[in-house]
Formats: structure tokens, sequence, C-alpha cells
């Protein structure tokens, strides 16, 4: 038995309350090394009921053990390349729990505890043990539960559709008539979206997530001039409601993007710093090296990136919070927006965080918040910051296997199984999952335009556990190398859009909505893996119904077995003993019960 590869604390996500009755406790293990676990657990101040003359806290450690605690297995929750992962749920009856583990391999156990190994389970105290000390409703992570069933669309406004010529910037370009540069603009705009929502209805569209739309001087908006004000280029406020309130009736809740961390060099706050230097009233909003303020050759200030153009916001500075917070308040309280998706989300202190979610909560306790962070993201994931982040680590996943052929069935699976054992699964039940966005290459330019791996990858994201992000076009064919490549004028004519591949997510989306276990109401557990045929097996099992997801990722065909009876619901074939899967394909089988 590997002792020193077992691990656990009693901090998220190995240990944390799922709701207001379930706390779910994590452990991780050696691969391979362990056979069981039992996970032992009791209310603190619970003794066996025969003893009850003896409950006292002074102990005699001849005397009989009495404290009184019950056993449950852990399951078995997938593997990385170094480790297994096991799970368990419990409801403690008063909201409060002690617990160890007693963990078995080759007939050998041990007991693990927070003050270590013991090679007996002591239950003289239960001092010993890991402690959920009280399962407090305000401490439950709440995001909102409608983000579980919601698929969102990501819009560039500038590139979705020119709705409205009469307000176009000068110098718009027609729309799709030359490539897309990193200062040209073709005239998206609110009006272009009104008029494609029976589009995205159909395809099942249930969020749409907008890039900027604030008043700044790029085409991209990442560098706001008035985080107050729409860019006159997309349309009126009036236009903007209209917008919102159609998409609200529709079904389609509205994620606003802003960028908290820096503005525009052109901001008024920043260029009166230029203007009066140390003197201005707004020299402590920026994080300044010296005075007066210098651009070139290397700006003294602090900037996004190595931007000269985007200044970094100081927000620590009571005046900073102040202003930024009702921008959160004012477009959640005004426009009736859903939530917010936050730009550049990691490099913003964390205190500012937890404020902003105070107040966009008050506005409205429903909404949803992202923040835009693409490594391991635990710190803003606690409950008191964003409710999800984009989920950049399962992209490259999701890539590296269907898109470009990098990496094994088994690579794939250790990468799947880390991400979920990264963060609770309240987390994972509302990640806002992609396979691309504006800031990456598009899927089908990394799959080198192979529509069939397409297809896996979308099959993949649209029965993954979370909540699924289409960029804009990629449902139709489009492609797109590294910024601004992957920011192409939406193809509207008929004649040039993959009507097959539209047909094939729509019907991903289609099954997604009307099989909840195929969303977040089952797990995700690997089966039948083979590593030469680059082939894998998904059990999603909930209470009611049990599915089997088969990727055939390779380029022969492959079968796998089945115990039972099943049917595609893609095409309405039924199984007996085998399915057959040709190559760069996939099954989404329902598992009959009879």
């Amino acid at each position: 038995m590997n002792k020193a590869a077992v691990f656990h604390r009693a901090l998220s996500p190995y240990v944390y309350t799922y709701d207001q009755e379930a706390v779910h406790i994590r452990l991780m293990s050696a691969k391979g090394d362990l056979d069981r676990i039992e996970l032992i657990h009791g209310d603190p101040y619970e003794w066996d009921a025969e003893k009850e003359e003896d409950r006292d806290w002074n102990f005699d450690p001849d005397k009989e053990k009495f404290w009184k605690t019950e056993t449950t297995d852990m399951t078995f929750a997938g593997s990385d390349a170094t480790h297994d992962f096991w799970f368990v749920a419990i409801r403690p009856p008063k909201k409060r729990v002690r617990y160890g583990f007693n963990v078995h391999a080759n007939g050998e156990s041990a007991v693990y505890t927070e003050r270590g190994w013991y090679d007996e389970v002591p239950l003289d105290h239960p001092g010993y043990y890991f402690a959920v000390p009280y399962m407090n409703a305000v401490d439950v992570f709440d995001a909102p539960s409608w983000v579980k069933d919601t698929v969102w669309y990501q819009i560039f406004p500038d590139r979705f559709a020119n709705g409205d010529l009469t307000n176009d910037r000068p110098g718009t370009i027609a729309w799709g008539a030359e490539a897309p540069a990193f200062d040209n603009h073709f005239g998206g705009d609110f009006q272009g979206v009104i008029d494609h929502i029976d589009y995205l209805k159909e395809l099942g569209i249930t969020g749409i997530y907008f890039c900027p739309v604030f008043v700044a001087p790029s085409n991209h908006k990442y560098d706001t001039l008035d985080y107050l004000r729409l860019d006159p280029a997309f349309g009126t406020e009036e236009t903007f409601r209209e917008m919102i309130h159609l998409l609200h009736q529709n079904g389609i809740r509205i994620l606003l993007d802003a960028v908290f961390n820096h503005v525009s060099v052109d901001h008024p706050a920043f260029q009166d710093v230029i203007a009066h230097g140390n003197e201005s009233q707004y020299a402590n909003w920026f994080m300044m090296d010296s005075f007066p303020v210098q651009s070139t050759p290397v700006p003294n200030y602090e900037v996004f990136a190595f931007e000269g153009n985007m200044p970094k916001l100081n927000t620590a500075h009571p005046d900073v919070k102040e202003y930024l917070l009702k921008v959160g308040r004012y477009w959640v309280e005004e426009f009736h927006v859903d939530g917010w998706r936050l730009d550049v989300a990691s490099e913003v202190d964390h205190a500012f965080w937890r404020e902003f979610r105070r107040e966009v909560r008050a506005a409205n306790p429903e909404a949803y918040i992202v923040g835009e962070c693409w490594t391991d993201s635990q710190p803003w994931l606690l409950g008191d910051q964003f409710d999800a982040v984009m989920n950049y680590g399962l992209t490259e996943a999701f890539l590296t296997f269907f898109a470009t052929n990098e990496s094994t069935a088994s690579e794939f699976s250790h990468a799947i199984v880390r991400n979920l054992n990264s963060n609770t699964m309240n987390v994972n039940e509302v990640m806002f999952n992609l396979v691309d966005s504006h800031d990456t290459p598009r899927a089908l330019t990394r799959a080198n335009g192979d529509r069939d791996r397409m297809k896996l990858l979308m099959l993949s994201l649209l029965t993954f556990t979370g909540s699924p992000v289409i960029y804009y076009g990629d449902e139709i064919g489009m492609t797109g190398g590294q910024d601004p490549d992957n920011r192409k004028c939406m193809v509207w004519d008929q004649a040039e859009q993959d009507r097959d591949l539209l047909a094939y997510i729509t019907k991903l989306v289609d099954l997604r909505k009307s099989h909840p276990a195929l969303a977040n109401a089952s797990g995700y557990q690997f089966e039948q893996m083979d590593d030469e045929t680059a082939s894998f097996l998904v059990r999603r099992q909930s209470d009611e119904a049990t599915y089997l997801i088969g990727f055939n990722n390779g380029s022969e065909e492959i079968r796998f077995d089945l115990d039972k009876a099943a049917v595609d619901l893609m095409d309405g074939q039924r199984y007996l003993g085998t399915v057959t899967v040709r190559p760069l394909s996939g099954k989404i089988l329902r598992v009959e019960t009879t």
C-alpha cells in the first residue's frame, strides 16, 4: 500500500457541501494501488446508546471505545496517468460530520485520518478525524440552476450579422468582402441578432454570450472607453432593449462581456492622467511607476500583456471599485441581462471579485458569473467569486484527441478525469465548456478541415457535463486560424454553409435537451478503452436511464460489447450484443431497461 500517495484535505474540492443536505467527499490514491475504500463517518456528538453514562470528555484509555460511526463504500471515480480518484456522497442528519478512510489493498488495511495513519479504526474520540463542522446554507455553492440546461452561442458582435446599415461607422466594409483584420469593421449589430433569432432558436440555443458591446475604438471592444454606453455601431439602447426582450421571449438568456482589468489608453480617466500627471484625480486609478506618462519605448505603467494602449486598472482603489461595481449592477438592473463573462479575470484581485459578486447577485440572485481563467482556477470557484470559468483545460483535451490526433484514448481520459476532479460537482455542472473561441483558432481549422473530426468534437462537447458553448459559425463549418482570422463574418448564404454539419449539431443539441442524463443528471465513466483503435465508451447513468456514448477516433471500424439491448438516438437503430462504429464517428445509445 502506497500511503504516501493517499491524499485528502478538508478543503474544496476534496470535501464540500453539494447542497443543504449532501456532503461530497473525495480521496486520491496511487493509480491501481487500492482495492476498496470505506468512509468512516459519524456525528461528533453522537455516542453508542448503550454507553450514555460514559458521555464524558475525560477519556480513560482502558474503557471500551464508544464513539458511534458507520461506514459507506466509496466509489471509483476514474484515473489520470498517476492517480486514482474515489468519491462518496453522504447526508449527515444533523448537518455536521467527522470522517476518515479505511483503505484496503492486497489483504492489508489501514485507517487514514486528519492526524495520520492508524492500524485500527480509532473510536475513543472523534478528534482524530477530518471534519465538516456544520453545513451552513449560506456556504453552499449557489450557481443558478438554469445554467445546467443552457446551450450557449458566442457572438462576436461586429461579425454576426449587419441588420442596420444606418449605424455603420465610417469605413465599414461590405459583409465578408475582405479577410478580417485587427482594424477593420463589418457592421454587425443588435438588429442583425434580432433578424436571426429564429435561426438561433432552431439550432436550440438557450443562451448568448456577447463579446463586449460597450463603446471602444477597436472592432473587438476589449479596449473600453465607457462601460455605461453601448457602442453606436451596434445600435441604440432602444434596439438593445428590444433584442434582449425578444431573446428572453424565445427562451434565450444573455451574458455580457466586460474587461475590468484594463481600459483603452483613450479612456477619459487615463487621458486625464496623461494631461495632469500626479496631480490628476485619476492618478491612483492606474498602476503607475512614475510620472509623467510615457508609452515608449516601454510604458511606465502596468498594462495588459505588453499592450501600451491598454493600461491596467487599480481595482483595489475605492473610486475604481465604486465605478466598476456600478457597471456590474447597471446592466443587470436596467437591461435585465442574465450575467457576466469577465475578461482577464485571473489578473484582477480576489477582493474585488468578491464585492462584484455581492453587487451583481443583489441586483439579480440568479445572475451567472464566468471568469476568463486559462489555468487551474480553484481559488475563484469557492462560491464567493465566480460560478464557472472558461474551461480551456478541457478545450485542449478535446482538441488534441479528436481534432489533431496527438493524444491517445487513455491520455484523453486522464485529462478528463483530472479536469472533473479539479472542481466540485456543483462547479462542473455549470462550467463554461468550449472547443474554440474568439481567442483561439477555430476547431475545424485545428482539425485540418476534417468534418468527421469536427462532428466528434461536437459530440464530445454536447454530451459532457457542464454548460456547452458553440462559437458562432462552427455549426456551419466556418474555419479560421489565430486572431484575427478566427473572427470572420458569419456566412448566411446557405449554399456556402455545411448544412449536414448544421443538422448534426442541431440534433445533438436537441438530444441534450430532451435527455438530461446527457447533460448534468448523471455521472461520466470511461469504459472499453482501446488506445490502438483510439476508441472508448462513456457511460452516463442516472436514476432514470443509462446511456452509452461510443467514440471511434481511429481509422478502422470497431465494435463495442453491450450487456443489454440499446437504441441509437441519432437514427433509431436497435443493437443487441454488439454495436459497430465506423471510423471517425460516434453513437449515442440509450440502454433498454427490459
